[in-house]
């Protein structure tokens, strides 16, 4: 069980509490106890399912607070206990990713992250630290607010917008240049004096505050899914695959650093002058910047766009400080994630008051079922916000929220609504405890835990519970999985619950409203009927007034590649729009409920004949869904089985699992014991693939997905040299070209060993910019470092070939 927030806080209260904690945590000989590694594994785990869920999908599963507690615990945990330590911990990488939908660019220098601070007293003792470092007395800071966006890096080459690149992973981002030149305030040339050949200027993609409202109404009311936060709607508007539907959202940039210099008439020596040479050549600074000197100028500062956060031109979640002069950050350095010259404070979450009207509940993709609240709509860092997620039960009465509370609600790091605490003395009396359901809201199975001790409860009718399925589509076809275009969560809905919105719809026809059907047909409920009929009979005239209820197109995940478009020909579903203008005048009304085609157009109707003037004909986007299919079927193995669903089974366990089998048969076949040992899966994510193979209705998908052509063998390829038989190597920094996986994979194709950590069994470490302490220990060992710009040599010829 993973520890909520508030537990964690309480629990762990100062950085480094957790080396306080009782014996059963630390051996007296310091090593990590087993309970010390199973909460590393924890740890891990679920903040690289968050990584992948924010950089990936834009789309975070964990509130900011949340995340920035289980990152210090894992912090506080590999200090006390180094061994744990890996070069694969979120501690030591900057956590992004390349998406394949982009081409793949990597950073001549690689982008790093922040450190964060959460406190002045934090933030003072930074300060102290690099000014002893330093050696100084005192030592000028740019103060900084930090942008809340997508951070992007631009390469100008003679003044010219050569290439635009997302963060990605730090070393590879995603080419993003066609999007980014749709950009208004970015210029498409640099103007002014001193030009430099190259330059690189680094800096936050965002969706101005002004904006955003505006344009998420605009979405609400073509019945489009709303954007979480502004920053969900930078970087979705970002990653757009098509550059005209990203020069439609208003955009804009702030550049806030510099990677590539040269060429240059001359250098600024300070942080600041960097920003007076990047305004001068035309391009965006932030107006918010001034250099402080002292702990009381940082202080106020941080109190003053404390203040004034709400009200800037974008959103902002810190503040950023930053060493003014250029020869004191060359000398603090970096280490392998981000520079020591920096940090940025964080502030706290901002708190609201609104009511909890309700708490419903809610399936997830893998089963589990979970409460949300519902409450009255309220602004909160400048977005509204109507429902929060509470985790399960016990999170319900750990809070001690009753539904009817006027709560206390904070969007914690401008990104997920989480309900903190009821305001108890606000009660009247007439609030109640909420009561979770013994059966699924969607399918009406009996629910319990998946195993013993589980907090969580699930539905265990994985195959036929239709929001699990609604879930499982969408996330087949997100990113992270099979990455097929146009099926997202409205498309999912629509394949597996056409039905959902039926009985508002009724509710609507029993409050005496008109609802226009795919055929042109209008209802409208009798009222002389509603008025013989008992209040609890209304609702049952009105849907039987209602077409019968469809059946839906998909009704397992299994027969997902048998789509066509006969299959999907008569999906409709229920949205409220504005009515066609005939419509309009004759019921006395300019919109309500419709039912529409959701895959197929309307078409046009003859209306002397009743038949079809122009037929309905299946739209683009389904047209795309079906080649993206097809396309899928060759996705690599990892990502078919990340499309599995398995539970715990993410990108980096599916790539595991990949390197290590040929098949999907191999690893259903393999032993629990043998599984468990492969690195990266361990007993408890063993476990649930072997669970998961054992179900009928999962050996029928594979059986289907096979016999449609998806791919389930690894793929082929040419046997190669085997140059590097029998070594030990070791990457660190970055290798020009590929990414940390693709170097490892390179390596051990040619017969070596991979591995993440420098010992004397070690046979050379290839070390690239940003290698942090690695190359340093490999030289105390009197192992060989070569520079990565060797790598390629190295696989080619072997050790001789680097001349080691």
């Amino acid at each position: 069980m993973i520890e909520s927030t508030m537990e964690t806080l309480s629990r762990r209260g100062k950085s480094g509490d957790f080396a306080k904690k009782t014996p059963e945590t630390t051996s007296a000989a310091g090593m990590p106890t087993e309970r010390a590694r199973e909460r590393w594994s924890e740890l891990v785990q679920i903040i690289e399912q968050a990584r992948g869920s924010y950089y990936q999908e834009d789309s975070p599963t964990l509130a900011d607070a949340e995340y920035d507690a289980l990152y210090r615990e894992l912090e506080d945990l590999e200090q006390h206990f180094p061994s744990l330590q890996t070069q694969d911990s979120p501690t030591q990488s900057v956590g992004g990713f390349a998406s394949d939908a982009f081409s793949k660019v990597t950073h001549e220098i690689p982008m790093l992250s922040l450190d964060d601070v959460f406190s002045v007293e934090e933030a003072h003792a930074w300060i102290d630290r690099c000014m002893n470092a330093l050696g100084v007395q005192t030592m000028p800071m740019t103060a900084e607010v930090k942008v809340d966006g997508l951070a992007v890096s631009i390469l100008y080459v003679n003044g010219k917008l050569q290439r635009a690149a997302t963060r990605g992973n730090g070393s590879v981002g995603e080419d993003v240049t066609a999007n980014v030149l749709t950009i208004k305030n970015v210029p498409e040339r640099l103007s002014g004096a001193n030009v430099p050949r190259r330059v690189e200027v680094r800096g936050e993609i965002f969706f101005p505050t002004k904006d955003f409202e505006e344009y998420n109404s605009a979405r609400a009311e073509a019945g489009r899914k709303q954007f979480v936060n502004a920053r969900n709607a930078a970087a979705g508007s970002l990653r757009q695959k098509d550059a005209t539907e990203t020069a439609k959202r208003p955009l804009a940039m702030v550049c806030h650093g510099i990677g590539v210099f040269e060429g240059a008439p001359r250098t600024p020596k300070f942080q600041h002058e960097w920003y007076e040479l990047i305004a001068s050549w035309g391009l965006p600074t932030s107006s918010y910047t001034r250099v402080v000197q002292s702990h009381d100028e940082v202080d106020a500062f941080i109190r003053e766009y404390g203040d004034k956060r709400t009200h800037l031109d974008y959103g902002i979640d810190g503040v950023v400080l930053k060493v003014d002069s250029r020869e004191s950050q060359q000398a603090l350095g970096t280490t392998s994630r981000a520079p020591r010259w920096a940090t940025a404070y964080k502030y706290p979450p901002q708190e609201v008051h609104t009511r909890l009207l309700d708490i419903r509940t809610q399936v997830g993709r893998t089963g589990r079922v979970t409460p949300f609240g519902v409450m009255e709509k309220v602004l909160v860092d400048g977005s509204y916000v109507s429902r929060a997620t509470l985790h399960n039960a016990s999170d319900v009465k750990r809070k001690g929220v009753l539904i009817g509370d006027l709560i206390v609600l904070r969007k914690a790091g401008d990104i997920i609504p989480e309900i903190v605490a009821p305001v108890a003395d606000a009660r009247d009396g007439t609030e109640r405890e909420f009561v979770m359901p013994s059966n699924c809201p969607s399918c009406g199975a009996t629910l319990a835990p998946a195993k013993e001790g589980d907090i969580d409860l699930r539905c265990p009718n994985f195959e036929k519970c239709p929001a699990q399925l609604t879930e499982r589509i969408a996330y087949i076809g997100s990113r992270k999985a099979l990455d097929i275009e146009g099926l997202g969560e409205e498309a999912s809905l629509a394949l597996t619950q056409p039905e959902l919105d039926r009985e508002e719809v009724a509710a609507a026809l029993v409050s005496g409203e008109a609802v226009l059907l795919a055929d042109g047909t209008v209802l409208r409920l009798d009222t002389t009927l509603v008025e013989k009929l008992g209040h609890a009979d209304e609702i049952t005239a009105a849907e039987n007034l209602l077409p019968s209820p469809q059946q839906p197109a998909l009704d397992t995940a299994a027969d997902l590649f048998d789509l066509n478009a006969d299959s999907v020909r008569n999906v409709c579903v229920w949205r409220r729009r504005a009515f066609p203008a005939g419509v309009a005048k004759k019921v006395g009304a300019s919109e309500g409920w419709q039912q529409v085609r959701y895959f197929y157009t309307a078409g046009v109707r003859d209306v002397t004949s009743g038949g079809w003037k122009t037929e309905p004909r299946p739209t683009k986007t389904f047209e795309k869904i079906i080649s993206e299919l097809e396309r899928a079927k060759d996705e690599p193995l990892w990502r078919v089985l990340v499309a599995f669903s398995i539970r715990h089974v993410g990108p980096q366990a599916a790539q595991a699992l990949a390197n290590e089998f040929n098949s999907i048969a191999e690893i259903a076949n393999t032993p629990l014991a043998t599984l468990a040992q492969v690195e990266g899966i361990g007993p408890e994510i063993a476990s649930a693939i072997s669970d998961w193979f054992t179900l009928d209705a999962h050996q029928d998908l594979v059986k289907k997905w096979g016999a449609a052509g998806v791919r389930m063998e690894a793929e082929q390829t040419e046997e190669l040299a085997q140059t590097l038989a029998g070594l030990t190597i070791v990457v660190s920094g970055t290798v020009p070209n590929y990414d940390r996986e693709a170097a490892k994979a390179a390596i051990t194709a040619r017969g070596a060993k991979a591995t993440s950590s420098v010992s004397k069994k070690t046979s050379l470490v290839v070390a690239g910019p940003g290698a942090g302490s690695k190359a340093s220990k490999a030289e105390e060992l009197g192992i060989p470092v070569i520079d990565s710009s060797l790598f390629d040599a190295l696989l080619e010829g072997g050790l001789e070939a680097v001349d080691v």
